[in-house]
Formats: structure tokens, C-alpha cells, sequence
């Protein structure tokens, strides 16, 4: 099995630069890519949560510009899994070390994938206990529909309607098994969007960490919301029904 690059660059870290750390964003870009494809949604991030550490590794396996999360290239389905799951292992090794070094909690600390970084990373938030209250994933790639549902975490899908690598079918499919077991999960679609980090998805990741009450809280005040799917057009600006609140975080 191939070993980690021993040439793998440091993550790229950005700091709040006025004020103590208040939540920790960790990125985790596509297959065969490096951290430059996130780089808009780093921006909006920054934007909305300027007391924000932003940490954004690369991926330990391959060469160059073309970085892998897991230790294969183009598994089968069932090499896959195992393959996701010692990548997340991994992933949240750092994730604790990064959140010791800037005093955070696994409350402040949010997991962002794309398409191979967001199967990681939700079997990382699902997986590990309290590792993190918040994740978005674009263009969920999932190795396996999730066993449980962290008990104390957000999640938050955001897809594409025409996705032509990761059908927006398996983001459904992840939907449906969370909320089966009891999980705080929330699907975004935008029409006419493929396997891209579309501007509409961005805008809608920043609106769903910014206004969505975590749904044990809305259930302990006022019992569980009508609505937690929402499909919208991603050319009009007004489509989405939620507008920026209070910036909540946990």
C-alpha cells in the first residue's frame, strides 16, 4: 500500500488578525487537487467569520498539484471504505492537534470536504466522537451511508442537481440514513450545478452556518422544524429561504 508523501506541504493556516480565535474551519479538497480549489470558499469563510482559523491540508498521498486523501487510486467499492475510514482517522489526528494548539473545542471547529474531502470528512464527523459541531460537504462522495449520527453535530449537504461524478442521488441517500437516525442534517440542491464549488453553494454554506439553529436546541424550545431540505435555483439570488442572522457557530 502506498505510504504518505514524505514531499507533502505544510497546510496552509490563516489567522484572525484583530482578535483571539473563536472557530476553526478545516478544508479538505477534492481528489487529484491541492487547497487552490477551495480558495472561494476560503474567501467567504474569512468574509462571514473574520475570528477564524483556517486550516486547509493537503492531501497526504500523490504528487504535485494532484493530491489524494486516500492511499489508492480509483479503489473498488470495498477498498474504498477502508480506505476512507483510515483517512479519517487520520484527518482527526491533526484536527486535535490544531484544535490544542489555538484553544479550541470540537464545539468551534467545523469540517468543510469536496467531493473525496467531503467523504472524509463525514466519515470523520460520524465516526469520531465530538470531533467537530459543524460540517459542509459538496458533492458528498461517501464511502458508506453513515452506522450513526453524531449526536452533537450539524451537517450540512450541499450538491449540485447535475453532478455527473457524484449524482445528487447519494446526497439524498446520506440525507435519508441520517435522519433515520436521528441526526442534524440539513440538503441543499441548486439546480443546473454540476461537480463544481458553485457560487450558490458557497453562498448557501455561508447562510446555513450563519442562521441554522442546530436541531436539538430548535427541538428542546420548539420541537422538530418542517423543514430541512431545500432546493433552489442557482442563478437567482433571492431563491433561498434562509437570509443571513446572528453568526452562530455553536
Amino acid at each position: 500500500m502506498p505510504h504518505a508523501s514524505d514531499s507533502r506541504p505544510a497546510p496552509l493556516c490563516i489567522l484572525p488578525t484583530h482578535a483571539a480565535p473563536a472557530q476553526l474551519f478545516v478544508l479538505l479538497h477534492g481528489e487529484a487537487a491541492e487547497p487552490g480549489q477551495l480558495f472561494d470558499l476560503v474567501a467567504a469563510i474569512r468574509a462571514a467569520f473574520p475570528q477564524a482559523v483556517i486550516i486547509q491540508p493537503y492531501g497526504p498521498f500523490g504528487d504535485g498539484p494532484g493530491r489524494r486523501w486516500i492511499a489508492q487510486a480509483a479503489p473498488d467499492a470495498a477498498a474504498y471504505v477502508g480506505l476512507v475510514a483510515d483517512a479519517a482517522a487520520a484527518l482527526a489526528a491533526d484536527v486535535r492537534a490544531w484544535q490544542r494548539q489555538h484553544g479550541l473545542g470540537g464545539e468551534q471547529t467545523a469540517l468543510v470536504g469536496f467531493s473525496e474531502g467531503a467523504a472524509v470528512a463525514l466519515e470523520a464527523v460520524c465516526s469520531i466522537p465530538a470531533l467537530a459541531g459543524r460540517a459542509l460537504l459538496f458533492a458528498t462522495r461517501f464511502a458508506a451511508l453513515p452506522e450513526v449520527a453524531p449526536p452533537a453535530g450539524t451537517l450540512h449537504l450541499l450538491h449540485g442537481a447535475v453532478d455527473r461524478v457524484a449524482p445528487v442521488e447519494q446526497a439524498r441517500q446520506v440525507h435519508a440514513r441520517l435522519a433515520e437516525l436521528q441526526g442534524d442534517v440539513t440538503l441543499d440542491i441548486a439546480s443546473n450545478v454540476g461537480h463544481d464549488l458553485h457560487a450558490a453553494l458557497i453562498r448557501q454554506a455561508i447562510i446555513r452556518l450563519q442562521t441554522c439553529v442546530p436541531l436539538r436546541s430548535w427541538e428542546d424550545a420548539l420541537g422538530a422544524p418542517d423543514l430541512r431540505v431545500d432546493e433552489y435555483s442557482a442563478t437567482d439570488l433571492s431563491a433561498s429561504r434562509l437570509s443571513p442572522g446572528s453568526k452562530t457557530l455553536h
